[in-house]
């Protein structure tokens, strides 16, 4: 994979902040020029709105987001009607946990690492909590995991690919031991869909949630997949119009999935441009992607596993991080380090609880600073970010 060929896709690089060395996409990922035109596209061409009127504007947003929803499904191996729209990842595992109407009394098992997307509205709802703790090794227990699969258990909901550690869940096992329990399987795919190759069909999941903004696409635009026979017993997590057939002064007839789940205005223009996303990863090649991200992360491991000031947050082994490389240095906080990091070197990185509190409260560990890679990343970025952390060892560490 050419990477200094994909950056000319990238307005950053030619920006002046061109000289930006951009390790925060865990967070968010930049966008190509490809997706904001399309974009850009519907506001200049046909800013309608989609679904409703019948002119030939409102057509052709109806056509696009149709054909948006089309590349995604084909994107993760599944049928169009599979795919809901939501505003982020946070929205649909929301959905999930909310609208599907699990047992009162049992019990949701998911993993110690969660985004709080995926810990606190289990929190609120009807189901007992149960985790599967990691060991220090940081790699998933699945002996811990088949214990605690007791028959109480209605759904395993966990993180598929760890925001913090980089980890990757051994997915089909957890599912199929799942199944055999009679209970439905949620992944949390906002750090795994963006950066792996995804068949729902052949992991036999129930559900997965994943973000655009992760995946080169607009920010403001989320994914659920479920099952057809998951949506036939959800009930929308947001109810009005777009989302129903008809209604008098008693009654309601929703439409059929998905449109039964996206009342009101869609983000027209954010959908589209994530189908224009979906394509750029296509053509780049969700293998390349893969491969090129544990190349980074390798150079990065190399180059400073051996600092005996620098922790890199368990496991240490590169090819057990995907792209993620989490870590504190001696005597420093994480949000000092991001912030000379981003001083004297323009390395922008993230810093502090990533979202995943329970993981850091319940460990003793005040935060970490993160570099995360993609597909537009460099080794010469990655010599250039071992040099700066060796420099603030040298300088700053205790």
């Amino acid at each position: 994979m050419d990477a200094a060929r994909l950056r000319l896709d990238f307005p950053l690089y030619e920006s002046e902040n061109k000289d930006v060395i951009y390790l925060d996409n865990a967070c968010q990922t930049l966008r190509p020029k490809q997706v904001i035109a399309a974009m850009d596209e519907y506001y200049y061409q046909f800013p309608a709105c989609g679904g409703r009127s019948i002119h030939r504007l409102a057509t052709q947003v109806s056509l696009k987001i149709d054909e948006a929803r089309e590349k995604i499904a084909a994107f993760i191996g599944c049928t169009p009607r599979n795919i809901i729209f939501t505003k982020n990842c946070t929205e649909a595992l929301n959905l999930a946990a909310k609208g599907y109407p699990f047992a009162k009394g049992s019990a949701v098992l998911t993993t110690d690492l969660e985004h709080n997307s995926n810990h606190v509205p289990w929190m609120s709802s009807r189901l007992q909590h149960k985790f599967v703790r990691t060991p220090a090794s940081g790699l998933f227990d699945f002996n811990t995991y088949q214990q605690q699969l007791t028959k109480d258990v209605s759904v395993v909901s966990m993180v598929h690919t760890n925001n913090v550690t980089g980890t990757t869940l051994p997915a089909r096992e957890i599912i199929s031991a799942a199944h055999d329990n009679g209970s439905l399987v949620i992944l949390d795919g906002a750090q795994s869909v963006p950066h792996q190759k995804i068949d729902v069909k052949a992991l036999d999941v129930d559900m997965l949630a994943f973000s655009l903004h992760k995946m080169l696409g607009p920010s403001g635009v989320g994914v659920l997949y479920a099952k057809d026979e998951v949506l036939e017993k959800m009930s929308p997590l947001i109810s009005g119009g777009g989302s129903v057939g008809t209604t008098d002064y008693e009654n309601v007839a929703f439409l059929p999935p998905p449109e039964k789940f996206e009342a009101g205005l869609l983000n027209y223009s954010g959908i589209i441009g994530a189908g224009a996303a979906v394509d750029y990863l296509q053509q780049v090649g969700m293998e390349e992607i893969a491969a090129h991200e544990q190349e980074l992360n390798r150079c990065l491991t190399a180059g400073l596993q051996d600092n005996e000031a620098v922790t890199i947050l368990p496991p240490v082994a590169a090819a057990q991080r995907s792209g993620i490389f989490s870590f504190n240095i001696r005597g420093m906080d994480s949000h000092d380090i991001a912030m000379i990091c981003d001083e004297i070197a323009g390395i922008a990185i993230r810093s502090g609880m990533h979202c995943a509190h329970p993981f850091f409260v319940a460990r003793g560990i005040n935060g970490c600073a993160r570099a995360s890679l993609y597909l537009y990343n460099t080794k010469e970025e990655c010599r250039r970010f071992v040099e700066t952390i060796d420099y603030i060892v040298r300088t700053f560490s205790s």
